[in-house]
Protein backbone atom coordinates (compact mmCIF):
# COMPACT_ATOMS: atom_id res chain seq x y z
CA UNK A 1 0.00 0.00 0.00
CA UNK A 2 1.37 3.42 -0.92
CA UNK A 3 1.50 6.21 1.65
CA UNK A 4 -0.57 9.08 0.22
CA UNK A 5 0.44 12.53 1.40
CA UNK A 6 -1.99 15.37 1.84
CA UNK A 7 -1.73 18.32 -0.52
CA UNK A 8 -3.88 21.23 -1.66
CA UNK A 9 -5.30 22.15 -5.05
CA UNK A 10 -5.80 25.91 -5.19
CA UNK A 11 -7.82 27.53 -7.97
CA UNK A 12 -7.45 31.28 -8.20
CA UNK A 13 -7.88 34.07 -10.70
CA UNK A 14 -4.54 35.55 -11.74
CA UNK A 15 -4.84 39.35 -11.38
CA UNK A 16 -2.35 40.00 -14.21
CA UNK A 17 -4.13 38.21 -17.06
CA UNK A 18 -7.51 37.43 -15.40
CA UNK A 19 -7.19 33.70 -16.14
CA UNK A 20 -8.07 30.87 -13.77
CA UNK A 21 -4.96 29.06 -12.49
CA UNK A 22 -4.80 25.67 -10.76
CA UNK A 23 -1.84 25.22 -8.42
CA UNK A 24 -0.86 22.23 -6.27
CA UNK A 25 0.90 22.85 -2.98
CA UNK A 26 1.92 21.03 0.18
CA UNK A 27 1.39 24.06 2.42
CA UNK A 28 -1.35 26.71 2.72
CA UNK A 29 -1.18 29.08 5.69
CA UNK A 30 -2.23 32.55 6.72
CA UNK A 31 -0.06 35.27 5.26
CA UNK A 32 2.12 37.73 7.12
CA UNK A 33 0.77 40.43 4.77
CA UNK A 34 -2.53 40.69 6.61
CA UNK A 35 -6.04 39.32 6.95
CA UNK A 36 -6.98 39.35 3.29
CA UNK A 37 -4.07 37.16 2.08
CA UNK A 38 -3.08 33.50 2.27
CA UNK A 39 0.43 32.11 1.79
CA UNK A 40 1.02 29.17 -0.54
CA UNK A 41 4.37 27.36 -0.55
CA UNK A 42 5.99 24.00 -1.31
CA UNK A 43 4.57 23.84 -4.84
CA UNK A 44 3.96 20.46 -6.49
CA UNK A 45 4.48 19.89 -10.21
CA UNK A 46 3.93 16.55 -11.93
CA UNK A 47 7.29 15.60 -13.43
CA UNK A 48 6.45 11.93 -14.03
CA UNK A 49 3.71 12.49 -16.62
CA UNK A 50 4.31 11.20 -20.12
CA UNK A 51 2.29 14.01 -21.70
CA UNK A 52 3.57 17.55 -21.20
CA UNK A 53 0.95 20.04 -20.01
CA UNK A 54 1.89 23.47 -21.45
CA UNK A 55 -0.12 25.37 -18.80
CA UNK A 56 1.63 23.53 -15.97
CA UNK A 57 5.06 24.01 -17.56
CA UNK A 58 4.36 27.74 -17.93
CA UNK A 59 3.29 27.95 -14.26
CA UNK A 60 6.39 26.00 -13.22
CA UNK A 61 8.64 28.51 -15.03
CA UNK A 62 6.68 31.43 -13.55
CA UNK A 63 7.07 30.12 -9.98
CA UNK A 64 10.61 28.79 -10.42
CA UNK A 65 12.22 31.28 -8.00
CA UNK A 66 9.16 31.94 -5.80
CA UNK A 67 9.47 30.72 -2.22
CA UNK A 68 5.97 31.73 -1.05
CA UNK A 69 3.06 33.03 -3.09
CA UNK A 70 0.78 35.46 -1.23
CA UNK A 71 -2.68 35.63 -2.83
CA UNK A 72 -5.62 37.81 -1.91
CA UNK A 73 -8.58 35.83 -0.57
CA UNK A 74 -10.72 37.71 -3.09
CA UNK A 75 -8.83 36.00 -5.95
CA UNK A 76 -9.27 32.49 -4.51
CA UNK A 77 -11.97 30.40 -6.19
CA UNK A 78 -11.44 27.17 -4.25
CA UNK A 79 -9.00 25.25 -2.07
CA UNK A 80 -9.29 21.46 -2.04
CA UNK A 81 -7.43 19.30 0.45
CA UNK A 82 -6.55 15.98 -1.17
CA UNK A 83 -5.23 12.84 0.47
CA UNK A 84 -6.29 10.15 2.90
CA UNK A 85 -4.73 11.81 5.96
CA UNK A 86 -6.18 15.31 5.56
CA UNK A 87 -6.83 17.27 8.76
CA UNK A 88 -8.51 20.41 7.46
CA UNK A 89 -7.10 23.90 7.06
CA UNK A 90 -6.28 25.77 10.26
CA UNK A 91 -5.12 29.36 10.27
CA UNK A 92 -3.31 30.96 13.21
CA UNK A 93 -5.08 34.28 12.75
CA UNK A 94 -8.52 32.82 12.00
CA UNK A 95 -11.13 35.56 12.00
CA UNK A 96 -14.07 33.32 11.12
CA UNK A 97 -16.37 35.28 13.41
CA UNK A 98 -15.44 38.57 11.74
CA UNK A 99 -18.46 40.36 10.27
CA UNK A 100 -17.87 42.46 7.17
CA UNK A 101 -20.60 44.94 6.31
CA UNK A 102 -21.01 46.27 2.82
CA UNK A 103 -20.70 50.00 2.24
CA UNK A 104 -24.47 50.24 1.69
CA UNK A 105 -25.09 49.62 5.40
CA UNK A 106 -24.94 52.80 7.40
CA UNK A 107 -25.05 53.17 11.14
CA UNK A 108 -28.25 54.74 12.48
CA UNK A 109 -27.98 58.37 13.45
CA UNK A 110 -29.37 59.68 16.70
Amino acid sequence: MTDKKTFYIINYRDPKDNKTVELKSKKVTDSTLGLSFIAISDFIFDSSALVVNPAEEDLKRKLEHVKTLHISIYSILSIEEVGAAHRGLKFKKDKSNLIVLSSSHQSPTK
